[in-house]
């Protein structure tokens, strides 16, 4: 009989994943394409997952978490809202701690059930990280284009609009963010600043900065980009003459960081009897905790010594 509830629990956890994930990911119609409101059909596990989106919104809004939810994943390019994310996360967590007790009980499920939340944060830092390095690897081809607008004697302002128009992503939408936040009333060096801030980029901070100062005492912008074009350049080949020194370094890192587990599991495995005995005796947990304790003072120290900053 639990095995039963277990199953059907898994089921409605599986469709409201399903469900959050063609919700969020649909386009939307032109108001002239779309059917009257008479016409449209609501489902019942539509308005609940609505209900439930709007109570994890409300709740984080009352918090004080929805903004800075919402700016990492604007960061990491996801485009879903945050209450929504939150929903598609907890539907996960639902359904790995389900698989979890059906293949091995309660503490199983808790373990699979920690995979989605942790996972997330992960997705999120490596798409936030993929997206910044992007950028900055595309400012060289970004301050050319901007350039060359200047040149062709736009407008600062339209030269920018251009750049959001012909530039790879993440730049155009950056650009085109800028450009917007502009219309509405925003100062161009506040909103230069604040995606300077937004991406993590010193360089484009350097750009930011370079258009105020030529916003107020003028002079052939166009020169100076030039100049701060060709200073990045040698900085991203310094940058990638660092990355490719390190790498071997950083692969060894990340071999004696994993094989403690390796071997673990291996002899969870092969003998699980053997690993038995750091459970059974007080001695056994105190080995344990100084194992961790080093593994992450040496996994500390392993970055310390592969990590640059120039």
């Amino acid at each position: 009989m639990m095995l039963a509830g277990a199953v059907a629990l898994l089921f409605l956890a599986l469709l409201l994943v399903v469900f959050g994930v063609f919700r969020s990911r649909t386009g939307r119609l032109a108001w002239d394409r779309r059917r009257p409101a008479s016409a449209q059909t609501v489902g019942g596990l539509a308005r609940m997952t609505s209900l439930a989106t709007d109570a994890i919104g409300g709740f984080l809004g009352r918090r004080g978490w929805l903004l800075p939810l919402g700016s990492g994943l604007e960061q990491a390019g996801i485009r879903i809202a945050a209450a929504e994310f939150l929903l598609l996360v907890a539907s996960g967590s639902v359904v790995t701690l389900l698989i979890g007790f059906v293949l091995g009980g309660m503490g199983l499920g808790l373990f699979f059930a920690l995979i989605g939340p942790i996972g997330a944060k992960l997705v999120i830092s490596a798409r936030s990280t993929r997206r910044r390095r992007a950028f900055a690897n595309q400012l060289d081809d970004t301050l050319q284009l901007l350039a060359g607008g200047l040149r062709a004697g736009h407008s600062l302002l339209r030269a920018i609009d251009a750049v959001s128009r012909e530039a790879e992503s993440p730049t155009d939408e950056e650009f085109a963010r800028i450009v917007n936040e502009t219309r509405l009333g925003r100062d161009l060096n506040a909103a230069l600043e604040q995606s300077a801030a937004r991406m993590q980029s010193e360089d484009f901070s350097w750009v930011a900065q370079a258009i105020g100062i030529h916003r107020e005492v003028g002079g052939d912008l166009a020169s100076v980009l030039d100049e701060v074009g060709s200073t990045i350049r040698e900085r991203n080949q310094i940058r990638r003459q660092v990355a490719s020194l390190s790498a071997e370094g950083k692969m060894s890192a990340y071999i004696l960081f994993a094989l403690p587990f390796v071997v673990i599991g291996i002899l969870l495995m092969t003998s699980p009897a053997y690993i038995a005995k750091f459970v059974q005796s007080p001695l056994g947990f105190v080995l344990m905790g100084v194992s961790v304790v080093m593994l992450v003072i040496g996994g500390l120290w392993l970055k310390k010594v592969v990590s640059f900053k120039f």
